[in-house]
């Protein structure tokens, strides 16, 4: 009996330890709340405050809409000079990859038996000359004789076709004068035209022969003005000929891009030519449409079978809006940009994009003079406030907040 009483006792002291020690804990969380309350005040507070971005203002200028396509540069003109007479090389006048002017010697050969051939010719025409002198001298006498009756018709006849017959003879003896001297021409080889020459495949002494399948004397190529042979897609078929109908009569700009240069300076170190050929039919194998330029190329930048970019210039936007491409936040298929608003917020507009050239892009939706989200886009909010400072175009930085660009419209 006595045993009941001392456990109540002992279950009533548990009880009451146990209400002290959870008092206890509630007082402890208590505090733990009131003290985290001020960091959560202050956390919103941060939430609150403008974020940084750099931007950019848009910009209304006149741009070129154009196409590019690989090119291989040709010349106009190419020659391979070759012999037109068997003879021995005389003289060499240019060296290995001379610059050589139209009508420029380049080659003499042993050129003694023509001119034999043609001394030859001039005395055969001389003496038959003479003859004619004296047959006309003949007939003059003739004719007298016969008006005075001491002659018959008929020798006045005969001595009238001795002269006719000598003056026929008169034009085949100055015809191989002519000849005499053609072949003795062929001892000298000029240039065609102006160009460069190639490697020469003679020397002196070297036997030569007329149309014989060995190789050139030499091959001369036209540097000034070149041309550049490329294709486009037949897609760009209609804009290529509607452009080529309303180009000027010197016909539709092409440029082309030198290799190593971006941006501004690929426009200002551009070589500018004209499209002189669009082919009458685009090949039904690749798909592509042939056209061929020309370039002037006095400074020799452009060389025979050199790989080059062309740039063909269509037509003018005017007075059109554009952005940097970084800016622009893909969504599917929508486009957009974040500007600055009036209340210096973020403000989401959706754009329409029109053309792409280098790190900019015409766009409508946005006007001339709006500042343009271009660093920090990424994680804006519409609505956000905002604090800007400029930001600047560079190949480095574009490709980094293109890359932001494409991963912040991924993840929303």
């Amino acid at each position: 009996m006595r045993s009941k009483p001392l456990a109540l006792t002992l279950i009533v002291i548990a009880l009451a330890g146990a209400g002290w020690w959870w008092k206890g804990r509630s007082i402890s969380d208590g505090a733990a709340a009131a003290a985290s309350a001020p960091a959560s005040g202050a956390s919103g507070t941060a939430k609150g405050a403008p974020q940084l971005v750099g931007v950019w203002r848009a910009q209304k200028q006149d741009v070129p809409v154009s196409i590019e396509a690989s090119g291989t540069v040709v010349a106009l003109a190419t020659v391979d000079l070759r012999a037109q007479t068997t003879s021995t090389v005389r003289e060499l006048l240019i060296k290995d990859g001379d610059m050589v002017r139209r009508g420029q010697p380049l080659f003499r050969f042993d050129d003694r038996a023509d001119r034999a051939n043609l001394d030859k010719a001039r005395a055969q025409l001389a003496r038959d000359r003479a003859s004619l002198n004296d047959l006309e001298r003949q007939l003059k006498r003739a004719e007298g004789l016969k008006s005075q009756g001491f002659v018959a018709q008929n020798a006045v006849d005969t001595a009238l076709s001795n002269v006719e017959a000598a003056r026929a003879l008169i034009q085949s003896d100055e015809a191989a004068v002519q000849a005499a001297q053609v072949s003795l021409s062929y001892n000298e080889v000029r240039a065609p035209f102006a160009g460069r020459a190639g490697q020469l495949n003679v020397v002196p002494g070297t036997l030569v022969q007329a149309n014989a399948a060995a190789l050139p004397l030499v091959s001369i190529a036209q540097l000034h003005p070149i041309g550049v042979g490329f294709v486009v897609p037949e897609t760009q078929l209609s804009a290529v000929l509607a452009a080529t109908r309303g180009s000027k009569a010197e016909g539709l700009e092409a440029q082309v891009l030198m290799p190593g240069a971006r941006g501004a300076k690929a426009a200002d170190e551009a070589i500018k030519g004209r499209v002189t050929f669009v082919d009458n039919l685009v090949d039904a194998n690749t798909g592509t449409l042939r056209l061929k330029a020309e370039f002037g190329n006095d400074k020799q930048a452009l060389w025979p079978g050199q790989y080059v970019r062309v740039r063909m210039v269509l037509r003018t936007l005017k007075d059109a809006v554009v952005v940097p491409q970084a800016a622009i936040i893909q969504r599917g298929n929508e486009r957009s940009v974040y500007i600055v608003g009036p209340d210096k917020t973020a403000v989401q507009k959706v754009v329409q994009t029109r053309y792409p050239f280098g790190e900019l892009i015409v766009v409508e939706g946005v006007e001339a003079g709006d500042q343009i989200v271009l660093d920090g886009k990424q994680n804006l909010r519409p609505g956000v406030p905002l604090k800007t400072q400029p930001a600047s175009l560079n190949p480095a930085a574009a490709s980094a907040r293109a890359a932001s660009a494409t991963a912040s419209g991924a993840s929303k």
